[in-house]
């Protein structure tokens, strides 16, 4: 049994929706439209807003899944086989006034529930998103690009499963912000999926049939240095890492301050990473250890695991 009781007041609110529209971008990306009755209240924050979508199960559909302010802990509590699949994506576009958004998903062989989804979903069928509420007077919380106020220039890097974000963060950006921005995609292309910035070096790295990072993090370590030669006082000191083992624990890094805001006010350079952990591990020793950035100007997401699926 569903059961609808979310306070108005929650940063974070379960919306039952269902596919109104599929459309494929390119090679790698699939773009669903959702719609659902109560996405009004959908927060349009930009950037990179994490949402949750929540997976029907053979069966049960979405019948087992508490709609609660609590609904993690009753979802943890019900059998394995009644659990409806979670998993994490950015927002594309927000379109509250019609009630709909864009999530777009990155299209591979099917290895788990959330390719399965994306390969045999239909026009019509419903799932659960969990995403940001309007009415909520404080902070909501799923963005993690909190660069200074006063970042004179901006890295962005990833993955193809970091691109959503990246191209949400770029057209958010004021036109006064510059930097660089790097992509590794499987296709040339999935270039189309990429957002631009007058401000902004863009470039997308077809990776073919190249392993992961082949490109990245080659790219990364050719263009930061290079930026913080452009701005003025970026400092030099090296920095001690704890190490990550990515194939136990997380690798998640989002420095900011106790109000969620950013962790300083200025910086010469701010740098976002996400993408497959191993390779976003690589990248954040360069930065830190190597390059000397200060660690409260960088933010580090493993968003994958190769070799280990979400859940």
């Amino acid at each position: 049994m569903i059961l609808f009781a979310q306070s108005p007041t929650s940063p974070f609110h379960l919306h039952r929706v269902r596919v109104g529209r599929i459309l494929d971008l390119s090679p790698s990306f699939r773009r669903f439209t959702l719609s659902g009755d109560r996405l009004d209240s959908f927060a349009d924050n930009g950037f990179d807003q994490r949402i949750k979508l929540i997976l029907p199960i053979e069966e049960h559909g979405l019948s087992t899944m508490p709609m609660t302010d609590d609904w993690y802990a009753r979802w943890r509590d019900l059998p394995h086989d009644h659990r409806n699949p979670i998993r994490t994506y950015t927002v594309r576009g927000v379109r509250a006034e019609l009630r709909e958004i864009d999530v777009d998903v990155v299209v591979h062989p099917i290895d788990g529930p959330a390719s399965i989804w994306a390969e045999t979903a239909s026009v019509g069928d419903e799932l659960i998103v969990l995403g940001p509420n309007a009415h909520h007077d404080g902070v909501q919380g799923g963005v993690d690009f909190l660069p200074p106020p006063h970042a004179e220039r901006i890295l962005l890097a990833g993955d193809e499963t970091a691109l959503p974000a990246i191209a949400a963060i770029l057209e958010r950006l004021p036109a006064t912000a510059s930097g660089h921005a790097i992509v590794e995609v499987p296709h040339s292309d999935d270039a189309a999926c990429m957002a631009s910035h007058p401000g902004f070096t863009v470039e997308v790295l077809a990776r073919h049939d190249r392993a992961r990072g082949d490109l990245l993090v080659p790219a990364v370590q050719a263009v930061a240095p290079d930026l913080l030669r452009s701005v003025r006082a970026a400092s030099t000191a090296t920095a001690e890492l704890s190490d990550v083992d990515v194939d136990i624990d997380m690798l998640w890094e989002v420095p900011s301050d106790d109000h969620g805001g950013p962790a300083r006010q200025s910086a010469p350079l701010y740098a976002w990473l996400a993408g497959e952990a191993g390779v976003i591990k690589t990248l954040r020793r360069h930065l830190v250890s190597e390059l000397g950035i200060d660690r409260k100007s960088v933010a580090f997401m493993g968003y994958w695991r190769l070799g280990r699926a979400e859940g």
